[in-house]
């Protein structure tokens, strides 16, 4: 991999949907995994993950819908890409009751790596700002692994936004459809993380019933950081056996294997 380029690995391709044209960033073969990057955008860590998902027998799609892709996250990057997304009209960050529109741009992408792709459908993984947007996309059933890692929209200021999921009530219903029929939806959150309320993961209990799995993480994630826990699967992991992170990246990749019909790895 070029010391100047992080996503070197990766092949860099676009995809356009309602004339909306994204980078998008590929690796892998088999089952497709849609990797939406949290804030500040791509960060090598959030590639770090994708290779764990392309080394289970997967192809995985990674957009670019904010920041810098490969660029090291900071403060003051964070500061900006939220800035940003808190303007666009992409990204609902405070409205109750609604599905980001950016979703129906990443169901787009979702349907393509399935036709690529093949198998029995596609996982999606949020994270953060874009936590929620698996839970939006299983309105289509091409996907069949939501994971819902930090979802963080609306943005949890007061008693409503905490509980709200980040959906409209007609998606909402066609999700719950879904999970009638069989389909499941994993989310992470540490306890501790302000941005993620316990709130909005009873919510998804009352909705979804036992097609929810919550993974609630008890600790403070990594003991470099200097802010409360958030990134289970990035800045946050500390990847060493019997760490609660490592538990809760391995249930993920286990989801995984599990709903996209993937062989088991060999002992």
């Amino acid at each position: 991999m070029a010391d100047d380029d992080p996503l070197d690995d990766f092949e860099h391709d676009t995809f356009t949907h309602a004339g909306e044209t994204k980078a998008v960033f590929r690796r892998g073969a088999g089952p497709g995994v849609v990797v939406i990057s949290e804030i500040p955008g791509v960060t090598p860590l959030v590639a770090d993950f994708a290779r764990r998902v392309v080394d289970l027998g997967c192809t995985v799609a990674m957009p670019s819908l904010f920041g810098t892709p490969g660029k090291e996250p900071s403060d003051a990057y964070a500061m900006r890409s939220m800035a940003g997304a808190c303007v666009s009209k992409e990204f609902a960050c405070l409205a109750t009751g609604t599905t980001s529109p950016v979703t129906q741009w990443l169901r787009a992408l979702a349907q393509d790596l399935h036709e690529r792709s093949g198998g029995p459908g596609v996982g999606v993984v949020g994270m953060c700002l874009t936590g929620g947007f698996a839970l939006a996309m299983m309105v289509d059933p091409v996907v069949v692994a939501p994971v819902l890692s930090q979802p963080s929209l609306p943005f949890a200021v007061g008693r409503k936004r905490k509980r709200d999921l980040g959906v409209s009530a007609a998606d909402l219903e066609l999700v719950k459809a879904r999970i009638a029929e069989g389909a499941c939806v994993l989310g992470l959150r540490f306890r501790k993380d302000p941005v993620v309320p316990g709130e909005r993961f009873d919510r998804l209990r009352d909705e979804l019933g036992d097609g929810f799995v919550a993974v609630e993480l008890d600790g403070d994630g990594n003991p470099d950081s200097k802010r409360p826990p958030h990134s289970v699967l990035t800045e946050d992991l500390v990847d060493e056996p019997g760490h609660e992170t490592r538990a809760a990246l391995q249930q993920v990749l286990d989801f995984f294997t599990d709903r996209l019909e993937l062989a088991e790895p060999t002992p």
